[in-house]
């Protein structure tokens, strides 16, 4: 069955805290919220649907959802359930933040249909934390976990790449407490800097240096690794390319591309690729010769990278002649043979 995602932006409403990365107008394109056009924005979106075919998920994207008005936050579960009380949607996902969790309001979303939680993470350090201007710490994450996964809700866990204060160690360290966590899937968000922020602020005074695209991807393949070891999906690499992102004004520094997360797997593919080589004593064997890479089914764009990048790195780097990209059944993702034929 297709899954399709009806997507309900709520910019910033239930969330009096002020990250200073945050601008969720520009991110979802919405400058306001008229509760009662989500059920008229429902109505058109399910009337486009082939429900032979098709699984529906009602998603409430954009603010902190379970903090919004108490009876706003019902009215808008009630029209969810109707829909599927009605055969024309399967289940609810919404995005809140971990200070925004308890055994009540849990009680309330299992009532109503939801099934998968998605919960603003972030960072799990404290400092990072404190320096985004977060408004909470690692504990209430844990705490919001645990009660999430008591519930037995689906669990995202939502993390940052890059933000102040943050290094690769702090994002490796919070992927791991992501998975300890008992989190069933994660994203992966690079810091981009947005006008009209505090971030934005603090990059114009010299108190933030945002990361390079190419050390964004690079610590992103690095955490990506992380995930893929231990089977958790990762469901979201980079902001979703909508159109207002690219609008003159929007963003102001930091990583976003249209297609970062393919150059996330490409990286990461590289990384395995060389850890091969390595580890079978390829390095100085694969000169002047023709490579073959096996990959897993379907992987074959993400190995080769965009453009062809990873043949061309391979070729760059080890005086490879030809590479060639086979796939092979019964490999697990992310992992990668190297195989170079004695002249």
């Amino acid at each position: 069955m297709r899954h399709i995602n009806i997507p309900i932006f709520i910019p910033h409403m239930g969330c009096p805290n002020a990250c200073v990365f945050c601008n969720q107008r520009k991110i979802s394109g919405r400058t306001e919220f008229d509760i009662h056009s989500v059920e008229s924005e429902l109505e058109r979106a399910t009337k486009t649907i082939d429900y032979d075919t098709s699984e529906v998920e009602i998603a409430f994207f954009g603010g902190s959802f379970t903090g919004i008005d108490r009876g706003d936050m019902i009215y808008l579960l009630g029209l969810a359930k109707r829909y599927i009380d009605m055969g024309k949607a399967q289940s609810v996902r919404l995005s809140t933040r971990p200070d925004y969790i308890d055994g009540e309001i849990l009680d309330i979303l299992s009532e109503y249909g939801v099934t998968d939680i998605e919960l603003g993470l972030q960072s799990m350090s404290d400092k990072v934390l404190l320096a985004s201007k977060r408004g909470h710490t690692s504990e209430d994450a844990r705490r919001a976990c645990k009660l999430i996964k008591e519930h037995r809700f689906n669990l995202v866990g939502q993390m940052m790449i890059g933000l102040p204060e943050s290094t690769l160690t702090d994002e490796l360290y919070t992927a791991r407490e992501i998975i300890s966590m008992g989190c069933d899937a994660a994203r992966i968000y690079p810091t981009v800097v947005f006008c009209e922020t505090e971030l934005c602020d603090m990059m114009q005074s010299g108190g933030y240096t945002p990361l390079t695209m190419q050390d964004a991807v690079k610590r992103s393949a690095e955490v990506l690794c992380i995930f893929a070891e231990c089977d958790i999906p990762v469901i979201r690499l980079g902001l979703c390319a909508a159109d207002n992102l690219f609008t003159e004004g929007t963003m102001v520094g930091g990583a976003y591309h249209s297609a970062f997360g393919e150059l996330v797997y490409s990286e990461l593919y590289y990384k395995k690729i060389q850890e091969y080589i390595a580890s079978h004593g390829l390095s100085d064997k694969i000169s002047g010769r023709d490579v073959t890479i096996y990959v897993p089914h379907g992987e074959t764009s993400k190995a080769s990278g965009q453009k062809r990048a990873n043949k061309e790195r391979l070729r760059r780097e080890y005086g490879a002649r030809d590479v060639k990209i086979i796939e092979r059944d019964n490999m697990k993702k992310y992992t990668a043979r190297v195989i170079c034929p004695d002249r």
